[in-house]
C-alpha cells in the first residue's frame, strides 16, 4: 500500500514537472524502482504512464505544426517512429544489470540537456550546414534515445532543430510535442505487446500524471520561470548523483 501511495505521488509530481519544464521521468523512474519494479520494466512502465500527457499536448498543438527546414512532417514523424521502435528494442535487449550501470549516464545526459539546451540554441542558432539528410539522421538518433530512455528528449529535439536550422524556437513547440509522441508511440506499443510493463504501476501513475500536468500548467502561469528551472535542475542533479552512487559507489 505504501508503494501505491508513492507511485501516485510521483505521478502527480512527474506530470507537473513535464508541464512546467520537462524531466518528469526523473521522478517516475526512481519511484517505480523504489516500489520494486525491475529497472528495464520500470523504464518502460514510466514511458507508458507519462505518454497520455504528452499525447494530449501534441493534440492541443496540432494546428501550429509546420515543417522544419522544408522537411515534410510525415517524413519527420516516420523517422521518429522508426527511431522509437529501434530504441524500444534496444531497451528490451539490455540486461537489467547493464541498464543499471548505463542509467546514471543517461540521467546525466538528460540533466545537461535541461541545463544547457536553451543556451546551446542561442549560441549556435541558424547554422547553415544542416541539410535534409542531416536533419533526418539527427531525428532518427533522437528517436532512438526517446524510445530507449527519453529523459529530456523534447529539449534535445528543440536544441538540435534550432542549432541546425533558422526556425524560431517558439514555432517548434508543436513539432516537439508531436515527434516526441511519435517516438514514444512505437516504443510503448512494443513494451505493451511484449508485456514489458507493470500494468498496476501504470494504472496508478498515468491518471495522477495527468492531474499533475494540469496543476503544473496552472502553476506555470503563476510561478517565475527561473524558480521552476532551478527546482527542476536541483532535483535532476540529485537523482543523477544518487544513481551514480548506487551504480558505482
Amino acid at each position: 500500500m505504501d508503494a501505491d501511495y508513492l507511485l501516485i505521488a510521483s505521478g502527480l509530481l512527474a506530470g507537473a514537472m513535464n508541464a512546467l519544464a520537462g524531466g518528469g521521468s526523473f521522478v517516475s523512474l526512481p519511484a517505480l524502482m523504489a516500489a520494486g519494479v525491475p529497472p528495464v520494466i520500470a523504464n518502460a512502465s514510466s514511458s507508458l504512464a507519462l505518454y497520455p500527457g504528452g499525447a494530449v499536448s501534441a493534440w492541443v498543438y496540432r494546428e501550429a505544426l509546420a515543417p522544419v527546414a522544408g522537411v515534410r512532417l510525415v517524413l519527420m514523424a516516420a523517422v521518429s517512429v522508426a527511431g522509437g521502435l529501434a530504441g524500444g528494442l534496444l531497451l528490451l535487449s539490455t540486461p537489467q544489470a547493464l541498464f543499471l550501470r548505463a542509467l546514471p549516464w543517461l540521467l546525466l545526459v538528460a540533466t545537461l540537456a535541461l541545463a544547457f539546451g536553451k543556451r546551446a540554441t542561442s549560441a549556435f542558432h541558424g547554422w547553415d550546414g544542416a541539410g535534409r539528410g542531416l536533419i533526418l539522421s539527427g531525428q532518427f538518433i533522437l528517436g532512438i534515445y526517446g524510445g530507449y530512455f527519453g529523459g529530456a528528449v523534447g529539449i534535445m529535439m528543440m536544441a538540435f532543430w534550432t542549432i541546425a536550422t533558422k526556425a524560431d524556437i517558439k514555432r517548434l513547440q508543436s513539432l516537439r510535442a508531436m515527434l516526441v509522441t511519435a517516438a514514444n508511440t512505437s516504443a510503448i506499443l512494443l513494451f505493451a505487446a511484449t508485456r514489458a510493463v507493470d500494468w498496476w504501476a501504470v494504472l496508478l501513475l498515468a491518471p495522477s500524471a495527468l492531474i499533475g500536468g494540469y496543476v503544473g500548467a496552472l502553476l506555470g502561469i503563476r510561478l517565475p520561470s527561473a524558480l521552476v528551472r532551478a527546482i527542476t535542475l536541483a532535483l535532476a542533479g540529485l537523482v543523477t548523483a544518487v544513481f551514480f552512487i548506487k551504480a558505482y559507489g
